[in-house]
């Protein structure tokens, strides 16, 4: 069973499998009339992290799902990413989530059912991790390998974080590295050096709890993880629903130092590119290594987060003393003809 390479029955590999933001948009678009639910605080319209609906009590719920095809070879740490994954939709509204259904599609006369323990264990060990139950799940019999979760949570309505009520000014933090989408087509090309692999899967690994208190910080203003999109993407989806533009410094934004040399290799997943026909014509002209970074699709990717600019100082030592030193690598303007700048 150590033998088997997972990434290798799969056409794609985590978050760069998802469709594209265009296609995506044509799926969503709808010719029937809107029913309308007042509390529904969150739907599609804001294309945010996760639903989000009002119980009534000053309790809202947080609804989400995701799931890919493996990341990596190894089942446990699949398993294990995917569900961080899933998760982290949750922590990106400010939520903390209290319970996880598995969602399995498994080759069964491919891969034996021993190799799919290893992925549900792998999902377990996470859950744990976050106080969580695995609680159930559904299972098909299915071509390639996919896993993730359905994940609930909860949140009071004053901490909701929204991806679209950005303030103009406001400085913008990421709390991973941006790279993991070519880092892990290395890995499938079989080009990649096993430091630069861990370092990849140890980022995919952290789940984002930060989220959940940064959910009751009154100057955190926006806020949305970084996954198939790349940062571009995400970013896009902040300012469009927001009104405003972003202005950001390509040296500060948060990145693997190691990235040069597997992009001169072409290691660059297919999402890359399906991403910026998306959105390029939304972003200012890039050189191709920025591009292949900023665009890069992420899988259980950092919370980019929105602050209101006084309040800098005090939200890095509120992360430095949770262990994490960030500074910030943009900030939002008024609207303008592109959507982000890059300098």
């Amino acid at each position: 069973m150590s033998e088997i390479k997972l990434t290798q029955y799969s056409h794609g590999a985590g978050c760069g499998c998802k469709i594209s933001p265009a296609v995506l948009d044509t799926i969503l678009h709808s010719d029937l009339p809107k029913m309308k639910f007042p509390s529904l605080l969150v739907g599609n319209e804001s294309k945010d992290d996760a639903a989000v609906f009002d119980i009534g009590d000053g309790t809202c719920i947080v609804s989400t799902t995701d799931f890919f095809m493996p990341i990596v070879d190894d089942p446990f740490t699949f398993g294990a990413i995917a569900s961080v994954n899933a998760i982290s939709d949750v922590y990106a509204m400010g939520g903390e989530p209290f319970m996880a259904i598995a969602i399995l599609g498994w080759p069964v006369n491919t891969l034996p059912a021993e190799v799919a323990k290893e992925v549900l264990e792998g999902s377990r060990k996470v859950c744990a991790e976050a106080g969580i139950p695995l609680a159930g799940g559904h299972s098909i019999d299915c071509p390639e390998p996919v896993f993730g979760l359905a994940v609930s949570g909860k949140l009071k309505k004053e901490h909701l974080k929204r991806n679209d009520t950005a303030k103009e000014g406001s400085l913008l933090y990421l709390t991973k590295p941006l790279g993991i989408g070519i880092i892990t087509t290395a890995q499938k090309k079989g080009i990649v050096q096993e430091d630069h692999l861990k370092k990849a899967v140890d980022t995919m690994l952290i789940l984002n709890k930060l989220g959940a208190e940064f959910g009751k910080l009154p100057y955190v203003n926006a806020m949305t993880d970084v996954t198939g999109f790349g940062l571009l993407g995400h970013l896009c989806e902040v300012c469009e629903g927001s009104g405003l533009s972003a202005e950001i410094e390509f040296s500060k934004v948060p990145k693997f130092d190691f990235l040069d040399s597997y992009i001169q290799q072409k290691s660059m997943p297919g999402g890359t590119q399906r991403n910026w026909d998306s959105y390029g014509s939304k972003i200012s002209p890039l050189s191709d290594v920025k591009r292949a970074i900023l665009a890069d699709p992420q899988t259980s990717g950092g919370l980019l987060v929105s602050i209101d600019a006084d309040n800098s100082s005090q939200f890095e030592g509120f992360v430095k003393s949770k262990g994490l030193t960030l500074e910030p690598f943009g900030k939002l303007v008024k609207k303008g003809d592109k959507a982000v700048s890059v300098k």
